[in-house]
């Protein structure tokens, strides 16, 4: 890895990029559905690890229509968030960092290059992970849900005058890559060891965080 990196800015999805928190959401998606038996829990864990990066309020209302049938109204869906927040909170704060991310971060910080969390997860919980892992430091800013990480990447570009190729965007699901892709940004993802990329076959993947490659 160069000492320097040739980036403007980098943007960070939090869970499988910064942390090894995936499967903590996954086991909170199953745990939070187990009510409703184990067809509906297998279809939730589907369709989240399919729509990764997805707003949790978005997803968690989609579920309930789709797998339970019924839809619910904001105070039981603001309910089931705090829900799912009390499930995966410590976990996540507990989980290790992904090989390279506290390298590169640190790496980012020094060139005073500045970094950024894009995240699905809501924007205080995302913010309070990332100060109790001691992270805070190592970031500019920490964004999080309702708003899309489309619209979340389009704003910091405006407001620190970013020029949107000479940024890098580094994700592990569609949704980070579709952000990236329609705000200009370069894209790395990253794919665990062993498992095949969710990627188009000219997106350079790495089950590591890199910041040149």
């Amino acid at each position: 890895m160069n000492t320097t990196p040739c980036w403007q800015a980098v943007f960070f999805d939090f869970d499988g990029v910064i942390a090894d928190s995936t499967e903590v959401k996954v086991r909170a998606f199953s745990a939070l559905f187990a009510p409703h038996g184990p067809t509906v829990q297998r279809q939730v864990v589907r369709y989240h690890l399919d729509n990764g990066g997805m707003p949790r309020h978005a997803k968690l209302r989609h579920c309930f229509e789709a797998f339970v049938g019924r839809t619910i109204d904001d105070s039981e869906l603001d309910r089931l968030g705090r829900t799912f927040s009390a499930l995966v909170l410590d976990e996540v704060v507990a989980a290790p960092q992904i090989a390279g991310a506290l390298e590169a971060l640190r790496q980012l910080k020094q060139a005073a290059i500045p970094a950024f969390v894009v995240s699905g997860t809501p924007e205080e919980e995302m913010r309070l992970i990332v100060s109790r892992k001691g992270l805070a430091p190592l970031f500019t800013e920490v964004h999080g849900s309702p708003r899309t990480k489309s619209e979340i990447v389009a704003d910091i570009l405006d407001r620190h005058g970013l020029a949107g190729p000479r940024c890098l965007f580094i994700g592990d699901a569609l949704a980070d890559y579709r952000a990236a892709e329609s705000t200009g940004l370069s894209f790395l993802g990253i794919v665990p060891q062993g498992q095949p990329s969710i990627f188009p076959a000219d997106v350079p993947i790495s089950s590591e965080v890199l910041l040149d490659w």
